[in-house]
């Protein structure tokens, strides 16, 4: 089964949105679709998962940092009359 990941809307947006994955422009029915209130990506997106001890002792000492791959969605929408950004978090 393909992994999907989604994010909530918030409140507020109407029919009318752009939305961005790391600051690149995604297409309604190409990259997502929008059920209800949510978003549902056609793959999942990643995120940066809860470091262990090894590694905050590794990035404290500056043997290390983090380098993983975490994904930010990002939507443009108009609300009372302004533009507006919602940075969401995937699930």
């Amino acid at each position: 089964m393909e992994e999907r990941s989604r994010v909530h809307l918030p409140l507020g947006v109407g029919d009318s949105y752009e939305v961005y994955v790391n600051g690149v422009r995604q297409e309604a029915g190409r990259d997502f679709d929008r059920l209800g209130d949510e978003l549902v990506f056609r793959r999942e997106l990643a995120q940066e998962g809860r470091l262990g001890p090894l590694r905050w002792l590794s990035m404290f000492l500056g043997v290390a940092g983090s380098y993983r791959r975490h994904e930010t969605v990002d939507v443009v929408y108009e609300a009372d009359g302004r533009r507006t950004v919602a940075s969401l978090t995937p699930s």
